[in-house]
Formats: C-alpha cells, sequence, structure tokens
C-alpha cells in the first residue's frame, strides 16, 4: 500500500486524465501529421513524437499503479513509525527534527515538511520503530547513528 496526502492523489488523478485523453491525443495527431510527409526513415518529427508517446504511456503505467496501490486513509495513532505519519527523531545530543513518511510524488506538493519514502535509508531504518526508541541509522557514509523516535502522529496536513 502506498500512502498519499488527498491532494497528491487528486494531482495524480488530474494528470493521468490529462495524459490518457487531451495529452494522448495531441501526440497521435503528431505522429499522423509526421507520417503524412513521407519517408519516415529521417522524420526526425515523427521519432521524437513516437519517444513522446512511449514516455506518456509508461508514465500512464505508472500512475494507474500508484492510483490503484495509493491510499489517503489516516493511518493509526499507535506510536508507531508508519506510512502516513510526521515523524520527529533527533540524533543524539543534536536538535529534533521531522519528516513526513509517504510516497516520493508528494514532495512535489508540499514545501512545509520533508518527505520521505519507506523506502529510503531514514524511512526504512525508522519504519515499524516506536515512539521512545533509539536505533541505530547506517549513515551514507558508512558509519552508524543512533536515532532517537520523539513522536509518530498521523499527518493531517
Amino acid at each position: 500500500m502506498i500512502w498519499l496526502t488527498q491532494q497528491t492523489f487528486d494531482r495524480l488523478e488530474a494528470e493521468l486524465e490529462n495524459r490518457r485523453g487531451p495529452l494522448r491525443a495531441e501526440i497521435v495527431e503528431r505522429i499522423s501529421a509526421a507520417r503524412d510527409e513521407g519517408d519516415l526513415k529521417e522524420n526526425g518529427g515523427y521519432h521524437a513524437a513516437k519517444d513522446e508517446q512511449g514516455t506518456n504511456e509508461a508514465r500512464i503505467r505508472q500512475l494507474e499503479e500508484l492510483l490503484k496501490d495509493g491510499t489517503t486513509e489516516p493511518s493509526a495513532d499507535d506510536q508507531t513509525v508508519s506510512a502516513g505519519k510526521l515523524v520527529t527523531y533527533r540524533y543524539a545530543g543534536d536538535d529534533d527534527e521531522s519528516f513526513l513518511l509517504g510516497a516520493r510524488e508528494i514532495a512535489d506538493d508540499r514545501d512545509d515538511v520533508e518527505v520521505y519514502s519507506p523506502q529510503s535509508p531514514l524511512g526504512a531504518a525508522l519504519d515499524g520503530h516506536k515512539v521512545g526508541e533509539t536505533v541505530d541509522f547506517e549513515q551514507p557514509n558508512g558509519k552508524v547513528a543512533k536515532i532517537e523516535i520523539v513522536s509518530a502522529v498521523p499527518f493531517t496536513g
């Protein structure tokens, strides 16, 4: 299951609708016009439109999967780090930091909070742990840091 904010879910649905409808029709029209020009071997417009068609169809499949597997249901308020939670943590001796654990597509709609996916190194290290626990986190430089989970509350923004 992929957790999305309602705003992100709506934006992705609108993008899918545009890609299936107007954008797809526009690309087909450009391919048709380029075909009418004749020799396709040296027709840059035709090849560019075909490439764009492939990119559009791939994005349509990606959006369909995201929306099929996506949920906007609020997370349980169970003090456990999981998708849909605003997580506050601290490295030993440092200030508190926060992030939203959810699909990376949310980051396009949020500039007020960092967004990490459950597959990101930090998200994966903390996912499933409870408030008050200290977790070993292997940093990109290979050093292991201790991270204390301060809070994990359902995101309501």
